[in-house]
């Protein structure tokens, strides 16, 4: 017997692995040393720091994948990957460097995971980091055959006297929310159970969902804030905090971001909660408390900063086509949201 008796074929690994080429080398900074292929991938740190700190993430897409491998489409799946570990190192004022991926499947199937990785590539290009390698696992008899599995890390630069870290939140500041694409990566494990347990099919176009079909509308990828939330510290706006709106959604990460003392308040109906939300909470009669523990309700990412600066911000941000509103503000607390659900 050989290696592909026991279901691992090296030669289709390597010739995946020649498919993929151009679209790393794509995604690639003049910090990147090297190509594809070694043990290791090699970046140079930018110049231009004094005090030069990095920042990394890592994350997954979830049971998201579950409903891409059902509808065999996986040119989205790889956007999240890179958004849900981006997103989370903005956070910190860092600017993304380079990213690299895992994938783990049962079979290699070159097509499918080629699809995967230029979802990839095409978040990178979206945040500004280099695809700087990856591995790629098969692993017959751990996942079934058109199964796969993805982990993704992140490494981003700041200069250490302009981190984020809560300390520069000050009561008064304005939470300024910026527009989700959708469900992002998170509580797709409750959204698969309102599809099946409703008696749905992913090609059902409900009403609420404008003609989409809920495969498509739960497929959307994370939108990736990098470059414009990036732009808007260049512009000189005075951002004191960040938080990226994830598992838990607005009531466990925004609280994050706050300094000793604070807490946020939120102004219902201060934000458009996009019409996918209002499905799965009627198709599943989900109650707003754990909507919004669950989803992140049609804000994906939150600033704040000084509240004569709100209407600056919320200008670039629509620039950048991303819609921003005024959702709370910073107030006196131990660490809680007040307001959200009445």
């Amino acid at each position: 017997m050989d290696y592909r008796d026991a279901g691992v074929d090296v030669e289709a690994g390597r010739a995946f692995v020649d498919q993929i080429r151009n679209l790393v080398h794509s995604t690639f900074r003049p910090e990147v040393i090297g190509g594809l292929g070694g043990f290791g991938g090699c970046f140079q740190l930018p110049t231009g720091y004094k005090e030069p700190v990095l920042v990394s993430g890592t994350d997954g897409v979830g049971t998201k994948l579950k409903i891409a491998q059902i509808l065999n489409r996986h040119d989205t799946v790889g956007i999240d990957l890179v958004g849900m570990c981006v997103n989370d190192v903005l956070t910190s004022g860092a600017e993304p460097l380079f990213f690299l991926d895992y994938v783990a499947t049962g079979k290699l199937d070159k097509e499918q995971l080629t699809q995967v990785v230029a979802g990839i590539a095409a978040g990178c290009k979206l945040s500004g980091a280099a695809l700087l390698g990856g591995e790629t696992a098969e692993m017959p008899g751990f996942y079934q055959v058109g199964e796969y599995d993805l982990a993704g890390f992140c490494v981003g630069i700041a200069e250490k006297s302009r981190m984020l870290d809560g300390s520069q939140v000050q009561v008064g500041d304005v939470a300024i929310g910026l527009a989700s694409a959708g469900v992002h990566s998170n509580g797709l494990s409750l959204v698969r159970k309102i599809v099946s347990d409703g008696g749905f099919s992913w090609d059902d176009t409900p009403d609420l969902l404008n003609g989409e079909t809920i495969g498509a509308a739960f497929l959307t990828p994370t939108r990736i804030y990098v470059k414009s939330v990036l732009a808007a510290l260049k512009t000189g706006l005075e951002i004191h905090g960040m938080a990226h709106i994830t598992g838990g959604g607005l009531p466990e990460n925004l609280p994050r971001c706050l300094g000793t003392g604070q807490a946020i308040k939120i102004n219902p109906g201060s934000w458009t909660i996009p019409p996918v939300f209002q499905w799965l909470a009627e198709a599943g009669s989900v109650g707003a408390e754990a909507m919004y523990n669950t989803f992140n309700m049609g804000v994906g990412f939150v600033l704040l900063l000084p509240p004569h600066q709100a209407e600056e911000a919320i200008s670039h941000f629509q620039s950048q086509d991303i819609p921003a509103y005024t959702i709370g503000e910073v107030v006196t607390g131990t660490g809680e949201l007040l307001g959200l659900i009445t």
